[in-house]
């Protein structure tokens, strides 16, 4: 399950990507108002999306944010992992987070196999879900 953090996150690039043919700066209370995400939660999920290099921001009047990376190349597997972390329901099966399992015999685990087939179905679907596959 996904954090609203993550759903915010994905709202929020979502409607930068639709109102970027606009080519201006687009305030975060813009934002906030338009997609229903609580004003000061949303400053730090653009802040850390900032961070991770997908927006640029401006101060001032004509500040606000711009994605400065293409919305069909920031795909849902990459914004989960910003945000939330882990992809993965078992920690024995994260390609990115791996950690044991406490108490697991990884070799004579019954239940490894069933959560790598979850964990790939669902990188395969996340892999091929664009932020702008998602606005068409």
């Amino acid at each position: 399950m996904i954090s609203n953090k993550c759903k915010y996150a994905i709202r929020a690039l979502q409607y930068l990507a639709k109102n970027r043919e606009e080519d201006r700066s687009i305030m975060s209370s813009e934002i906030a108002e338009k997609e229903g995400i609580p004003k000061k939660f949303l400053e730090a999920i653009l802040h850390e999306l900032k961070n991770n290099r997908f927006l640029t921001s401006k101060r001032g009047s004509n500040g606000g944010y711009k994605l400065i990376k293409d919305p069909s190349n920031i795909t849902l597997t990459e914004v989960i992992r910003i945000i939330d972390g882990p992809i993965a329901l078992l920690p024995c099966v994260s390609l990115n987070y791996y950690a044991s399992c406490d108490g697991c015999d990884e070799g004579n685990c019954k239940i490894k196999g069933v959560f790598e087939q979850v964990r790939d179905c669902t990188l395969e679907v996340l892999n091929n879900t664009t932020i702008a596959s998602m606005n068409k």
